[in-house]
């Protein structure tokens, strides 16, 4: 095997794709998990999103919601460009954030103050 190049054809596959791949990377990863928890109305809710490169090299955007304990819905929307994936990801987070939606470590920290 010729170690001078990255391929050791002219003709291989990978030599092909070595140019392309960075091109549908996701350059930051992007996760949410986050829940909205209200005893007096047995509300018990979660949603979580995550963007990741599919195999044709688009970002996908999943999204996961439900019942705490049960496996929920999930819906997955596919864009050209990370950008686009973002721009809706973020918009969904500040919805969430509005309905009274927080992260799992600040409700922990909520539980502590009012135990104290």
């Amino acid at each position: 095997m010729n170690q001078s190049r990255s391929t050791d054809s002219k003709l291989s596959l990978d030599g092909e794709c070595a140019n392309r791949d960075h091109a549908s990377m996701i350059i930051q990863a992007y996760h949410l998990y986050v829940e909205k928890i209200d005893r007096t109305k047995n509300m018990a809710r979660f949603y979580a999103m995550s963007i990741e490169p599919n195999l044709f090299g688009e970002a996908c955007l999943t999204r996961r919601w439900g019942r705490i304990g049960t496996n929920g819905q999930t819906t997955s929307h596919h864009f050209a460009t990370e950008r686009e994936a973002v721009i809706l990801f973020l918009d969904l987070l500040r919805r969430k954030k509005r309905r009274g939606y927080s992260s799992v470590a600040r409700q922990k920290d909520m539980a502590r103050r009012e135990l104290v």
